[in-house]
C-alpha cells in the first residue's frame, strides 16, 4: 500500500510539471479536439451513443483496441485510420511529457525557468 501511494504521488507530481509546460498544455488541447472530434464523427456517422463513441475513441488513440466496435461505413473506416495515425502520436507525445515530469523534475523546472 505504501508503495502505490508513493508512486501516485509521483505521478501526480509528473502530471503537476507536465501542467506547467507550455508544450504539454499544446498537446493535451490538441488530444481533447482530436477526442471532441472523433466523438462527434462516431456519434454522427456511426450512430453511437455519445459515451460509447468517447470510449472507442480513448481506446483507439492508447492502442489498446476493443474488439466489439468495428466501423461499419466506409467513411467510418477511412476516417478511424486518419485519426489512429494523428492521435496516436498525439497521446504518446503527452505521456512522453509526463514521464519526464516523473523522471526528470528538475530539468522540467529548468525549462519552464528558461521559457
Amino acid at each position: 500500500m505504501v508503495s502505490f501511494v508513493l508512486t501516485l504521488k509521483r505521478l501526480l507530481k509528473g502530471i503537476f510539471y507536465a501542467f506547467k509546460d507550455p508544450k504539454f498544455l499544446a498537446l493535451f488541447v490538441l488530444a481533447a479536439a482530436t477526442l471532441l472530434s472523433g466523438t462527434l464523427f462516431y456519434t454522427r456517422v456511426e450512430g453511437l451513443h455519445w459515451i460509447d463513441a468517447l470510449y472507442f475513441c480513448a481506446v483507439t488513440l492508447t492502442t489498446v483496441g476493443h474488439p466489439s466496435f468495428v466501423p461499419s461505413t466506409g467513411l467510418g473506416k477511412a476516417f478511424t485510420v486518419i485519426y489512429m495515425f494523428a492521435g496516436i502520436g498525439l497521446t504518446f507525445a503527452m505521456i512522453a511529457r509526463i514521464t519526464a515530469g516523473i523522471l526528470f523534475p528538475r530539468r522540467m523546472k529548468s525549462e519552464q525557468e528558461e521559457e
